[in-house]
């Protein structure tokens, strides 16, 4: 049995200056209702894929909490067996943190979102209606829309004219795409986070164009009833060596008024030395692409702009050390700066290249842990997978419910493989199973959660990605459900109905804009802020 903690001793230990990660172990939808700010989320049906690369050292203390499900229990005992050593339940789970009088918040990133309302607060950011935009354009204004998300959300919907640039590229691109200084810079993400940090970037790197946050986003434009555009792929070019230039010039003049910390390739060697005792991310904040041509081997990838909307996701072990990685300086030291803002005290910008480090290219692929209990698991190829269906099998796909509303093979019911189990007798026992997941990796661990249940499970061996290569057919929408869906905190734009949409959109713009007063009571967080 894992020892527990009250919430009085947990809130103590999340406000000091020790290593410490509080995960809740819920799916994201419970969690996404209520949760403390500080909790970050790694369900217990994704333990085994996420756990051993956000939380490496296996002597870091781990608080474990849910609401009162037991499914704390059921991951502390996972943790265990993986080597973690100092875990902990939180006693009584969120309820108990709320009857201690600290506070409960709703939504996905909350730390990062509270953030972006606490920027724009202390700094002033300047911001346009999408009314005042619209009529900008129609003027002729001379100016540039910069969508400061990635390009997966981008093509799914972005303001007219706008190119994409996600946040921590920003300054690094902007001289390519607004040479000029009578251009007026309009940043915009979805909402607003994105939008205030991507303005304020470019004004804390002092560039000479008049700069705006597009005052809640895309979804702003759409409930004032403007079109959006779909399915674009614009993005800002390289920069030119001159540009590059002025802005390593700029992002270093930002650093240094924020006071980012530099690290060299020996210390880095020395603290790599030490990850027995101190927890080191060593976090490359460039695009993908540049990610997979060439990395440090024991790097992982954090698009800067992401890093900072959702920084519980990628360090959930606060007061870890944080080491940022960019051969161009640029987007490190301009993520580096709004870090500090957050509060994380050990965040360094390596100043070595490349070369100074051993070095790899190619697909990142994360610590899997348990593995041993998928090792005898029954695979069985995509065409035969289909044959068995055909034969009555029931197909259950693992991929996330949204992810399989657009797309899965063709007959395949969805399932949370949490619920698999408790909602096994649904499926006729004289019928085979068949699971598969995106890749098969899921899909086999939950083939090993039921190897005691006397059924006939197998796993596609590929998972569906091996079903589409195959060329076999598939179908949208939620055709068939095992359990009811719980994965997804769904977010305005999920939604299918119209009325449904706009309604979530005014609803979120209200939260978002809340939360720089909600996160001033009692289990709420502080911010750092540096007069100009």
């Amino acid at each position: 049995m894992a020892k527990t903690i009250d919430a009085a001793t947990l809130k103590a230990a999340l406000d000091g200056d020790g290593e410490i990660a509080l995960i809740d172990v819920r799916e994201q939808a419970a969690y996404g209702a209520s949760h403390p700010i500080l909790a970050a989320n790694i369900p217990l049906g994704q333990l085994e894929l996420r756990v051993g690369e956000q939380i490496p050292r296996r002597s870091t203390p781990i608080v474990v909490e849910d609401a009162g499900e037991g499914l704390a229990e059921r991951a502390a005992a996972l943790l265990e067996g993986f080597g973690y050593t100092d875990v902990a339940v939180l006693d009584g789970g969120t309820k108990a943190w709320a009857a201690a009088g600290f506070e409960l918040f709703s939504g996905m990133y909350v730390p990062s979102k509270a953030f972006g309302e606490f920027v724009e607060h202390a700094y002033d950011t300047p911001s346009v209606s999408a009314d005042e935009l619209k009529a900008m354009m129609e003027s002729g204004e001379k100016l540039v829309v910069l969508d400061s998300r990635p390009m997966d959300e981008y093509r799914v919907m972005n303001i007219p004219t706008g190119i994409d640039v996600p946040g921590a590229e920003l300054v690094y691109r902007v001289g390519q795409v607004a040479p000029d200084a009578d251009t007026t810079v309009v940043v915009n993400c979805a909402g607003r986070t994105r939008s205030i940090i991507g303005a304020q970037s470019l004004i804390n790197a002092g560039i000479p164009n008049k700069v705006v946050a597009l005052r809640n986003g895309t979804m702003g434009w759409h409930l004032s009833g403007y079109q959006l555009e779909h399915g674009n792929d614009r993005t800002a070019p390289e920069p030119a060596e001159d540009i590059l230039a002025k802005a390593v010039a700029q992002a270093e003049a930002c650093a240094q008024r924020f006071g980012v910390k530099t690290v060299d390739a020996d210390t880095l060697d020395a603290w790599r030395e030490q990850r027995d005792s101190r927890t080191l991310a060593i976090l490359d904040v460039r695009t993908l692409e540049e990610f997979e041509a060439r990395r440090i081997a024991d790097s992982r990838h954090a698009p800067g702009g992401q890093l900072v909307q959702a920084t519980d996701s990628y360090l959930p072990v606060r007061n870890a050390r944080v080491v940022l990685v960019d051969d161009r300086k640029v987007r490190a030291l301009m993520t580096a700066s709004w870090l500090v803002q957050l509060g994380w005290r050990d965040v360094y910008v390596l100043t070595a290249s490349l070369d100074s480090q051993r070095t790899v290219s190619g697909r990142y692929t994360p610590e899997i842990l348990g593995l041993d209990a998928i090792s005898e698991v029954k695979t069985v190829p995509a065409a035969a997978a289909r044959s068995l269906a055909e034969a009555g099998a029931v197909v259950l796909d693992l991929a996330k419910a949204l992810d399989y509303r657009d797309a899965h093979p063709e007959g395949a019911w969805w399932a949370g493989r949490v619920a698999i189990a408790d909602n096994l007798s649904k499926i006729p026992a004289d019928k085979a199973i068949v699971l598969t997941s995106p890749d098969g990796m899921l899909a086999r661990f939950a083939a090993a959660d039921l190897s005691g249940t006397g059924r006939d499970i197998s796993v596609i061996e590929g998972g569906t990605a091996a079903w589409k290569v195959a060329g076999l057919p598939l179908q949208s929408g939620m055709t068939a459900v095992l359990s009811e869906p719980d994965d997804s905190y769904l977010r305005p734009y999920d939604r299918t109905n119209k009325a449904e949409i706009e309604k979530a959109m005014n609803d979120y713009l209200t939260w978002e804009v809340a939360l720089v007063e909600q996160i001033k009571k009692a289990g709420g967080i502080s911010f750092t802020h540096f007069p100009a």
